[in-house]
């Protein structure tokens, strides 16, 4: 049984998995593929989201240090780990963010060809016209 408490308290988790199984129904359930499509980048972002809430904390700081002029090595002063965020979450999210708008992009620029080539994005309308096209013709 879920605990209340505990999904007020962790509200952006649960939001990101309603948000991620919205995507996951959406891929496994729907026969359009444009409906396949939208249904991947939800469930892409809501993991982009969960990844870089997780990477942040509160009160913390960027990690840049200043440099202390008071010590004469500037090398005296003690880095607490805990007061500032780390990147690398941020970082990699940023990647898979180009990465997901590249694959998009391409998906997109597929379904344009085959709606092209087939007249249809249903995935069962095109799996009839593909099992009875003869090898070689074209289906226009």
């Amino acid at each position: 049984m879920l605990n209340v408490d505990f999904a007020i308290g962790h509200f952006n988790v649960v939001a990101y998995v309603v948000l991620m199984m919205i995507g996951f129904y959406a891929m496994t359930g729907k026969t359009n593929l444009v409906k396949k499509l939208v249904g991947m980048n939800i469930f892409q972002w809501s993991i982009i989201l969960f990844v870089v809430s997780l990477g942040a904390k509160h009160e913390a700081t960027i990690p840049i240090l200043q440099n202390d002029h008071s010590s004469p090595s500037g090398m005296e002063t003690i880095i607490e780990v805990t007061h500032y965020v780390n990147p690398l979450p941020h970082v990699l999210m940023l990647t898979a963010i180009v990465v997901g708008v590249a694959t998009t992009g391409v998906a997109l620029a597929l379904l344009l060809r085959i709606h092209k080539r087939y007249g249809t994005l249903e995935e069962d309308e095109l799996l009839e016209k593909l099992r009875f096209t003869p090898p070689g013709a074209t289906n226009q």
